[in-house]
């Protein structure tokens, strides 16, 4: 019998938008691994590290709020989104070292909201879930699927600092690697699994963001990748949807499937098999 764990759900600002295949892949794999999750019904943006750029104590509040919701239910925040993870983990770490910016930040909360974050809660990423509290054996023990593919992972730079990439390395990460490995597929090694894509810029500096794109994809693929998985839903738009014109515009060769985290666990796990027998035909057709 699974053991049953327990989190408030914060989908990020792009898994129930852009990005619907991964909130179709959660759901499943979560319940073969006996996640349950629990809605935040009044969750807000996190600010997508947007809104900081004019006011960083605007989205630490709006973060905090999010946060305070979660504190509420007595649980940890889960997301499957690295940008996201990293944004709460600033912000708890702001309000930790700062009492000033903590007092202003749940006064602003109280007055307009009813609520308050104390700290109680944290924030955890599903690959430190998956990792850690899950397994790997047991996660191993229930694949259905086995991936057989060369997969980068990708990380991005938001969750790969001290505080936010749990027991992770902070400046080389394995937690993807191995989970790639305890899903049948082979982990590729590579530089820039950790570096920015640009995603908050994409609008704003679309020409730099489309290079920095460009170079994380084509680093993957000489170095053998077949297919790319990211544990960021913000930062897979561009390395996915935007990667034939990051292509253009640098003059690298970005052709390559790209998937989000909770698509590659739910594949193997069984879920979607209609996809996953898709995938694999691009793998085919692009690597032809």
């Amino acid at each position: 019998m699974i053991k049953m764990v327990k989190f408030a759900y914060y989908p990020g600002n792009v898994a129930r938008a852009a990005s619907i295949e991964v909130e179709d892949c959660i759901q499943p794999l979560c319940s073969t691994l006996g996640i349950e999750l629990i809605e935040i019904p009044k969750a807000t943006s996190d600010g997508g590290n947007i809104i900081s750029q004019a006011s960083t104590i605007l989205q630490h509040t709006l973060v905090a709020r999010n946060m305070a919701l979660a504190e509420e239910k007595g649980l940890d925040m889960i997301t499957t989104c690295a940008t996201s993870h990293g944004i709460h983990c600033d912000t708890i770490d702001a309000m930790n070292n700062d009492i000033s910016l903590k007092s202003k930040i749940n006064s602003t909360l109280s007055q307009v909201s009813g609520v308050e974050f104390h700290g109680e809660s944290n924030s955890k990423h599903l690959l430190h879930v998956l990792v850690e509290e899950i397994g790997l054996d047991k996660i191993k023990s229930l694949v259905k699927n086995p991936i057989e593919l060369k997969v980068a992972g990708y990380y991005g730079p938001n969750m790969q600092k001290e505080g936010a990439s749990s027991e992770d390395n902070v400046f080389n990460p394995q937690y993807l690697e191995q989970l790639i490995s305890a899903l049948g597929g082979t982990p590729v090694d590579y530089d820039l699994k950790c570096q920015s894509v640009g995603a908050p810029s994409l609008l704003t500096n679309q020409s730099s963001t489309l290079r920095m794109t460009a170079a994380v994809l084509d680093d993957a693929k000489e170095n053998g990748a077949q297919l790319m998985v990211s544990a960021c839903t913000l930062s897979h738009s561009n390395l996915d949807t935007y990667q034939v014109k990051a292509g253009r515009i640098s003059g690298k060769d970005t052709s390559m499937p790209v998937i989000h985290l909770a698509e590659l666990v739910a594949f193997a796990l069984g879920h979607h098999r209609d996809r996953f027998a898709q995938l694999k035909t691009r793998v085919i057709v692009i690597g032809s």
